[in-house]
């Protein structure tokens, strides 16, 4: 199932993003979000981030800085990239707000 709805957002970043322009209030964008909340949390978990991110994305946000959050200590481990991505002493994290358009 993950390597499905990792086809599908590789296919949209392809095929429609390209179309819509930049326009993501977010950093990383909502595709690139969606993509590694699913490689660290699997299929499920990362799919309900990816769709909660997406109903935080409208013109009244302010958008910024949003990275996936870590994956808890007790979850499977879901690829090698979590490791590399969290550290568990690691400093807080930063919000950056972006400039508006």
């Amino acid at each position: 199932m993950k390597r499905i709805l990792l086809a599908l957002l590789r296919i949209y970043k392809i095929a429609l993003s390209p179309f819509f322009g930049s326009q993501c209030r977010f950093l990383p964008t909502c595709s690139d979000y969606a993509r590694e909340a699913i490689l660290r949390h699997g299929a499920g978990r990362g799919t309900w981030m990816a769709a909660c991110r997406l109903c935080r994305c409208h013109p009244f946000t302010d958008g910024g800085y949003d990275p996936v959050p870590p994956a808890s200590p007790a979850a499977p481990a879901a690829s090698t990239q979590q490791d590399r991505g969290s550290a568990a002493s690691g400093p807080a994290p930063v919000t950056i707000r972006l400039p508006r358009p």
